[in-house]
This record gives C-alpha cells, sequence and structure tokens, in this order.
C-alpha cells in the first residue's frame, strides 16, 4: 500500500474539485467546504499532515491509491 505524504490543503481542494466532482460552499478563515452533493467535508488551507489527509479521503470515500495517481 502506498504511503501518503504531507500535501498543502490548497492543493488538496484543487484535486478535489477538478478530479473528484466537489465544489467548494463556503469558506469561513482558512477552512474551505466542500462538497459533492452527498459529502460534506471542511479542509484548511495551512499544511494537511498524513492523519488528517487520511480521514479526508476516508470521508471522501477516496482511495489513497486513486488520490496519489493524480498528486
Amino acid at each position: 500500500m502506498p504511503r501518503l505524504v504531507p500535501v498543502e490543503g490548497r492543493k488538496l481542494i484543487k484535486i478535489l474539485c477538478n478530479d473528484f466532482g466537489f465544489m467548494a460552499v463556503r469558506q469561513k478563515g482558512s477552512h474551505v467546504t466542500l462538497t459533492n452533493g452527498k459529502v460534506h467535508v471542511t479542509v484548511p488551507t495551512k499544511e494537511i499532515r498524513v492523519g488528517l489527509l487520511g480521514v479526508i479521503l476516508s470521508d471522501c470515500e477516496i482511495s489513497r491509491e486513486e488520490f496519489l495517481v493524480r498528486l
């Protein structure tokens, strides 16, 4: 199983929006709320470490392999 690496929040938001069909609903401070119609997830714009990244991906129902291909 490939290992996740820390990623910038802005980069994660771009990947989720462009490749996985999410869209930004709102931003409050340094956090952006995204949705794809059935799942809502809040992503900070700062650096996201591996633990939080794994939680965000599982909430979005995205596998590590799918994400790492687009990284």
